[in-house]
């Protein structure tokens, strides 16, 4: 990733303070647009036919498949790592899943809240590790 990095120009006054008192649903809002870029990049390197990286895209980013990926990573996470989900997960939204089920909705929020909070955090490398165990899940 090059120094001058766009993305990385666009956050440069939210402090660490300014991040921890952002909404659970704020941080889910930032880390469902992250990972799904993720998700895009990831499947483009495999030379996909377009309608077949949408239909590709659309497993990992449903909330089923966020809420499998969280309960596999949590052995991996930290401590404030596990807190955030946690905060996600626990998060009241007024939002109803039209095609999932509500416990996995709400396991999917914290998970998004996760990869929010560590992109507004700087934390691109830990973004990675993350990522590169759920590029390694077989998601159906």
């Amino acid at each position: 990733m090059e120094e001058n990095n766009l993305f990385r120009k666009m956050n440069t006054e939210l402090s660490a303070e300014d991040i921890a008192m952002l909404s659970p649903l704020q941080l889910a809002y930032i880390g469902d647009a992250v990972y799904e870029l993720l998700v895009r990049t990831y499947l483009l390197e495999k030379k996909l036919p377009v309608k077949e990286l949408h239909k590709s895209t659309i497993k990992y980013v449903k909330a089923k498949a966020q809420a499998d990926i969280v309960h596999m990573l949590e052995d991996i996470l930290s401590e404030d790592e596990r807190a955030v989900v946690k905060k996600g997960r626990n998060a009241k939204t007024n939002t109803m899943p039209k095609n999932a089920d509500m416990i996995d909705y709400k396991y999917a929020t914290g998970f998004e809240a996760l990869m929010g909070y560590l992109y507004l955090m700087g934390k691109d490398y830990r973004i990675a590790e993350l990522f590169k165990v759920v590029s390694h899940i077989d998601i159906n």
